[in-house]
């Protein structure tokens, strides 16, 4: 249960805040980094994305619904630390099984309650995501700070294998098996396999060290690569993988992290945003419909892509898909052939909403449609 006992958080920049210990004692550090989600805390804590990140809860009431064991997107919180205003007294919902503080002392994550988390957040909005210690051991702030600048920086992060998988496995399709799909793990979450296995797609996962032999030998139909943690810029194998896929023509999807990775193989750039995208309520335009939907976000880095036409890439002609209504940053690209049909395609944000809305679940659908429409050729080597 949540102590009393007093809590310190200091930022690299010297910005402090004290308050009150929720979860675990000790000290912890990691990116700062803020969430605007008002629900699904359960699914943010266990997304692998935010590893060696320490997430503020921009909603002042959190913990009201406790943890069970059916939302968890992965089987260990991840998060670095924890911030919130309001921590719920006790939870009230019948699909809990524990509280949050519990939960978070269990898995040994560290962290604060009871600060002004909206002048935190304002505070990384205009300063920019940075490093930061939580302790509930020091009250020295000068001398957590010195510690905090000792932290290493999510710029030049290499840390998709430190969250994938260690060994490969599958997931089934629901009913008839239509296609199989190879799944790089970069930091997948739970129910995006299930969103393709309710399409009929048999889900192969492997981890982000796979190569293209590897891939291949499932003779798939499609390649995913999954949303993850870090700076894109290090993932040099999955890149080769990407190009490798895209030179023999097979169907490629990629979400988050996978984006950036697509990004790259088709020759184009990232960059660290200022303070990121985090929760479930980012407005995204589809620029080929005109659609805007309602999205679940969780990046720090972007893709450098023109947006005023397509690019010519040594696998067709690419351009930007989607972009956000807040910032016009880049959330999605289209790679097509030269007949101008769709052959590969990425979002920046997260269609499997978990959690989050629904409005992007057609993405799902549109791999299967490449696949349907992708040569029986694409499967050899």
């Amino acid at each position: 249960m949540t102590t009393n006992a007093p809590a310190l958080l200091v930022l690299e920049d010297g910005r402090t805040f004290r308050g009150r210990s929720y979860g675990a004692p000790g000290e912890t550090f990691g990116e700062a980094v803020f969430s605007t989600g008002m629900t699904g805390y359960q699914e943010t804590l266990t997304d692998p994305s935010y590893h060696r990140q320490v997430v503020v809860q921009t909603a002042p009431h959190i913990g009201n619904t406790g943890v069970n064991d059916d939302d968890p997107e992965s089987g260990r919180i991840w998060v670095a630390g924890y911030v919130v205003r309001d921590p719920a007294r006790r939870a009230s919902s019948w699909r809990s099984r524990r509280s949050l503080d519990d939960e978070l002392a269990a898995q040994g994550v560290v962290g604060i309650s009871g600060i002004d988390t909206r002048a935190l957040t304002r505070h990384l909005r205009e300063r920019g995501a940075m490093r930061v210690g939580i302790s509930t051991v020091e009250t020295d702030a000068d001398a957590l700070r010195q510690r905090v600048l000792d932290s290493p920086e999510m710029l030049g992060a290499d840390l998709a294998a430190e969250v994938s998988t260690k060994e490969p496995y599958v997931v089934p399709a629901d009913g008839e098996r239509r296609f199989t799909v190879v799944a790089l793990d970069l930091g997948i979450k739970s129910m995006t396999p299930r969103r393709m296995a309710e399409r009929g797609i048999e889900v192969h996962v492997l981890p982000a060290t796979a190569g293209i032999d590897d891939v291949l030998s499932r003779e798939p139909d499609g390649l995913f690569l999954s949303n993850g943690p870090g700076d894109p810029a290090t993932a040099d194998g999955p890149m080769h993988v990407v190009r490798a896929a895209l030179e023999r023509d097979l169907p490629f999807f990629g979400i988050c992290f996978g984006n950036q990775v697509f990004a790259r193989a088709l020759g184009f750039g990232t960059y660290k945003l200022g303070y990121g995208h985090r929760g479930i309520n980012q407005p995204v335009q589809d620029r080929g419909t005109g659609k805007v939907e309602v999205t679940a976000h969780n990046h720090g880095f972007a893709v450098d892509a023109p947006l005023d036409g397509p690019t010519e890439t040594p696998y067709g002609a690419a351009e930007v898909s989607h972009v956000c209504l807040n910032d016009d940053v880049v959330e999605g690209l289209a790679l097509r052939d030269q007949r101008g049909d769709l052959k590969a395609f990425s979002v920046q944000y997260h269609p499997e909403a978990a959690a989050g809305p629904h409005d992007a679940a057609y993405l799902f659908d549109r791999f299967t449609d490449v696949m349907s429409a992708a040569p029986s050729a694409a499967k050899e080597v």
